[in-house]
């Protein structure tokens, strides 16, 4: 049976680890299935977030060779980048093992990431793997693919469920509202922006997969 993997991932040569700790307030998220010719060595990231820096701060990312700007959406954006040599990458990683990268999105100090492994042999491989190429490996949360059967899972990630479970503790959701961005960004330990981000994003996420029809 085959198991999903919820684990943050960390190393200073990881994809954009330099633009991750230089804009802290900047969230980038994997686009996913956008890899699909791995011979490229393109990749497509959402940015949202960014300031007028971000940009800068790529041409200083020692694992960004080429940055392009795919799409400008206002609040969000898209951008094509072209990896270093020497850059760590999880997903050749997870494949190799019979995995798929399901998501993945930036973090404190590195990547939060969703796996759909074969087996936990699969899971003590890639950690294994993780451990020889200095990659720290913290596993937060694994559960078996049959416990899809009755619905599909949200696919939130646990900067979003902490966000919202926050927001909906602090009275966010209610009329007249409770609490602020402000406040809740003072819980957090991030900005506003960055709690309205998540809010959005993992409701958008919880309605497309709990409330759509095929």
């Amino acid at each position: 049976m085959s198991l999903i993997a919820i684990l943050d991932i960390a190393h200073p040569d990881l994809a954009l680890t330099p633009t991750i700790r230089d804009c802290p307030d900047t969230s980038i998220e994997v686009v996913s299935h956008s890899t699909t010719d791995p011979e490229t060595g393109l990749f497509f990231f959402l940015v949202e977030g960014a300031d007028e820096s971000f940009e800068d701060v790529l041409d200083r990312d020692h694992t960004v060779t080429d940055w392009m700007l795919v799409d400008d959406l206002g609040s969000t954006a898209v951008y094509r980048l072209e990896h270093a040599d020497g850059t760590e990458l999880i997903s050749p990683m997870a494949t190799e093992l019979g995995g798929l990268l399901l998501r993945a999105e930036s973090s404190d100090r590195g990547w939060t990431v969703r796996l759909h492994l074969p087996d936990r042999e699969a899971l003590a491989a890639l950690c294994e793997q993780c451990e020889e190429s200095d990659i720290t490996f913290d596993l937060h949360r694994m559960f078996r693919r049959d416990e899809w059967t009755d619905g599909v899972a949200p696919e939130v990630t646990d900067e979003q469920r902490t966000a919202l479970v926050n927001a909906y503790e602090e009275g966010y959701f209610e009329e007249p509202r409770e609490t602020s961005l402000e406040d809740l960004a003072d819980v957090l330990d991030i900005s506003p922006t960055a709690v309205g981000g998540r809010i959005r994003r993992g409701t958008g996420k919880l309605v497309e997969t709990t409330l759509l029809e095929e």
